[in-house]
């Protein structure tokens, strides 16, 4: 029997690239998209619950019974934001979620989108940084059966999926003749179909080491 796996923010680039590689994996019997806006598209293993509050998974948890894999996807940029307005999209809605899920499926493997740069002693200038360093440590107190920090770089798009952030998304088209160049000099630049090999690798694989850097990306990812 195949994998039951959950993916959330699949309206976003990171999400909809994941989800695109676990609907095309032979491994995966069931994607679960948890999102707070409608995807627009329909599969055979697709199944879509939309749910207003993601730090409230409660109406929905009956559904997170059974899973095997959770890509948390979700995310917000930090600019225009004071510390305590990222923490809240950021720890206390990804932790919400995740406590909900650890209940529900303690079996499960959860992967988790942060950032290169992400300062797990909490500590550091990068307020942004700190955040989903606390984010990160939370996580992995969790009684999950092994979860996975995803820190990547640069990610380039493919298969059609765009940032729904309108300076990201210019910047990924301004720099795209580029792309060749900025991997040569920069192993951790990855591409999203890579990036959801990569998550689809670790939940089968279980590799020691729960930071997953750009380099572990493009390691995974080929080797998925």
């Amino acid at each position: 029997m195949g994998l039951k796996v959950i993916v959330t923010g699949a309206t976003g680039m990171v999400g909809k690239a994941v989800l695109l590689e676990c609907l095309d994996s032979h491994a995966v019997d069931r994607v679960l998209a948890v999102g707070r806006r409608p995807l627009g598209m329909q599969h055979p293993k697709l199944t879509e619950l939309l749910l207003s509050d993601m730090s409230n998974p409660a109406p929905i948890a009956a559904e997170l019974q059974g899973m095997d894999a959770c890509y948390f996807c979700l995310g917000v940029s930090s600019v225009g934001m004071t510390e305590p307005e990222y923490a809240k999209m950021t720890y206390d809605l990804t932790l919400g979620f995740a406590k909900a899920l650890a209940d529900a499926s303690p079996q499960a493997v959860f992967c988790y989108v942060s950032g290169t740069g992400t300062d797990s002693s909490e500590t550091g200038k990068r307020m942004w940084a700190r955040v989903k360093g606390k984010t990160e440590n939370a996580i992995l107190k969790l009684p999950f059966k092994a979860a996975y920090m995803f820190r990547p770089g640069f990610i380039r798009p493919m298969r059609g999926v765009r940032s729904r952030t309108p300076l990201y998304d210019v910047l990924i088209t301004l720099s795209r003749p580029l792309f060749p160049l900025i991997a040569a000099l920069s192993p951790s630049v990855t591409d999203s179909i890579t990036l959801g090999k990569a998550m689809l690798y670790v939940t089968a694989k279980l590799p020691q080491g729960p930071m997953v850097e750009g380099v572990d990306i493009n390691r995974y990812g080929k080797a998925g």
